[in-house]
């Protein structure tokens, strides 16, 4: 796409024009006043306000676009600018040399025509490609959305709930630090419907698609009034400009400046916690004048040390709202259980503890450190039981496997770390098989073992290390799991303590 600049103004141009630029090439981009008698599209004010988009995700001609550009409600950004000799792509932030590459683009008719390898995935930014933003007048929203819970709040959940509803009534930050299984949703609701009642735009956006599958139908539960927009790579909902949305964090790229609330769940999984393009883009995608809530149940160590001198605003929810303890895990040796995997089989004591969970009826997950071994063990694994299934991030069959064990068609998962957070099967036992692995950080494992007892008629659930070595992720694990427990115990959020929990 090339432009030609005339009259202070950018005009569309063919590639084949001796006159026209790419608009990498211009030196700036002039941005005509608005013009307030121009009769804009209100459908295009809908799509395109708080977003940055590709002309291609835009529904409408690029005559209507340009249109509305020349009458100053619509700004042209370029893809990707040239900062002190270092290419940087706006829409994602990177300026990684070799996180670009370049094609000979039809558009331009550039025989190198750069682009972004990073977010590629979202869609081609390079350039020649504008990013477009709404420049034009707000649409104001301010109606009551009730809530349509009947629900009750443990203490726990009613105490951080407030401090939720009054972050987000001053615009302000909070970390809420909750165990897994602690109800982190219902907590939410409060302080959604409050933002909502004062005409403001909520977003929760976790690193998982599996999360925002999960939350998406109970979000639109207690708000039937509204609609509620989920969005992640592939999402029927991806058109939808709502004023309550769940999305992956990867889909915050495409916002700018469009919540007043941004809620983002799991502060510490993987991608988000390891990528600054990831948590650029949320903040990007605040408004200048917003409040943020952050939920973990594993902060990291920085995080957790802020909290403990002051300079962090938090608060905890050290029990579940069963009032029941966590379960502990318990840690068992299984001897070199690569190698006889190597065999395709199985250590002795994992085998005995599949074949109990088989004769009880009992679901359970079975987590494995890398996916060609969980490949290569489930064809011995249906030995045991011919419905057992094997999942992982990869697997285009994903969603329905894990459905399939919620609807307990599935007897036993076996699964990767991406079954770790987020996700909750009622009365599940979980065991990890070689729980020394790097991959098991004490963070994984504290994921890992909340997916047990989380529901109040089985809140007693097992938990089993199976491993070649204990290490300091798995001591560390159990300490901190024991520490929410005496916690918990000493604020009256759990009826009882377990063994040793008191010293």
């Amino acid at each position: 796409m090339k432009f030609i600049l005339q009259d202070h103004k950018l005009k569309l141009a063919a590639s084949t024009d001796p006159d026209s630029k790419p608009i990498i090439a211009l030196t700036q981009i002039p941005q005509p006043e608005t013009n307030p008698s121009y009769s804009f599209s209100q459908n295009l004010q809908h799509f395109l306000q708080g977003r940055m988009l590709l002309h291609d995700e835009l529904p409408f001609p690029k005559e209507q676009l340009h249109e509305h550009y020349e009458n100053g409600y619509i700004h042209y950004k370029k893809g990707i600018s040239i900062e002190k000799g270092k290419s940087k792509c706006t829409r994602c932030g990177n300026s990684s040399r070799h996180q670009f590459a370049a094609f000979p683009c039809a558009r331009c008719g550039e025989r190198e025509c750069l682009y972004c390898r990073q977010c590629i995935i979202m869609g081609r930014v390079s350039s020649c490609t504008p990013l477009l933003t709404w420049t034009g007048p707000q649409i104001q929203r301010k109606e009551s959305v009730p809530l349509k819970w009947e629900g009750t709040l443990s203490e726990g959940q009613a105490h951080a709930s407030k401090k939720v509803t009054e972050a987000i009534k001053v615009n302000g930050e909070l970390l809420v630090w909750a165990v897994c299984g602690a109800g982190k949703t219902e907590v939410l609701f409060a302080g959604i419907e409050e933002a909502l009642t004062q005409g403001k735009r909520v977003c929760i956006a976790t690193p998982r698609t599996d999360v925002v599958l999960e939350l998406s139908p109970r979000l639109q539960a207690v708000f039937p009034d509204i609609k509620v927009a989920a969005l992640y790579g592939g999402s029927e909902d991806r058109n939808e400009n709502s004023v309550l949305t769940i999305s992956t964090t990867h889909q915050l790229f495409r916002f700018r400046g469009a919540f007043d609330t941004i809620i983002i769940d799991e502060v510490d999984a993987f991608p988000y916690s390891a990528d600054v393009s990831l948590q650029r883009a949320a903040q990007n995608a605040r408004k200048k004048v917003s409040s943020l809530i952050y939920l973990s149940a594993t902060p990291n160590e920085k995080w957790q040390n802020e909290c403990k001198r002051g300079t962090r605003p938090f608060v905890t929810i050290p029990g579940r709202y069963h009032r029941h303890p966590l379960p502990v895990p318990e840690l068992k040796w299984c001897g070199n259980w690569e190698k006889t995997l190597k065999r395709r089989k199985l250590p002795r004591i994992v085998e005995v503890w599949i074949t109990k969970r088989l004769a009880d009826q009992t679901p359970a997950l079975l987590f494995l450190p890398k996916i060609e071994l969980m490949e290569k063990l489930l064809p011995y694994m249906k030995n045991f039981d011919a419905r057992i299934e094997a999942v992982h991030a990869e697997d285009p069959q994903r969603k329905e496997k894990v459905q399939r064990m919620r609807n307990k068609e599935t007897p036993l998962l076996v699964t990767t770390t991406i079954l770790e957070r987020g996700v909750t099967f009622p009365g599940v036992d979980v065991a990890v098989l070689g729980a020394e692995d790097r991959i098991f950080t004490e963070s994984a494992l504290v994921q890992i073992s909340g997916r047990a007892g989380r529901s109040a008629s089985q809140p007693n659930g097992n938990i089993t290390f199976f491993h070649y070595g204990k290490t300091n992720a798995m001591n560390k694990a159990c300490r901190q799991i024991n520490g929410m427990n005496k916690e918990a115990f000493e604020k009256g959020l759990i009826d009882y303590v377990l063994p040793g929990m008191r010293s």
